[in-house]
């Protein structure tokens, strides 16, 4: 289901994307997903485009917060966590750096098509 999640979120041109199994951290969830966007609007509109599709795959979205400014929202799928961010306040809390460690090695489409994520090789 991650594929659902990178795929809304390359449809609405998220930025470096970065998809971390979190298994071997906690059993709340199984995948932290991050992603950037460049205004408020981008980061409230990622937030939809990941709960459309999640609902249009008969799942259940328990939870977004953060939608009222906008510079950082989080999705809640159950097993997967979205943080969608500004730059800066992604830069500021580093949260991959307390999720990191353990990338999921996913193909995200080249620059220029659907959302323009660069490919992420798990270095």
């Amino acid at each position: 289901m991650q594929r659902v999640v990178v795929d809304a979120l390359e449809d609405v041109k998220a930025q470096d994307i970065k998809v971390f199994n979190t298994t071997h951290l906690t059993s709340l969830f199984d995948r932290v997903i991050i992603a950037s966007g460049t205004s408020n609007r981008q980061t409230r509109a990622l937030a939809n485009s990941v709960a459309d599709k999640w609902r249009e795959n008969g799942e259940r979205v328990i939870a977004i917060e953060g939608e009222d400014t906008g510079e950082w929202v989080v999705v809640d799928l159950g097993d997967i966590v979205v943080h969608l961010m500004q730059p800066a306040i992604r830069q500021y809390y580093n949260l991959e750096e307390i999720w990191g460690g353990k990338l999921v090695r996913m193909k995200l489409l080249p620059d220029g098509s659907r959302g323009g994520a660069s490919q992420d090789d798990g270095s």
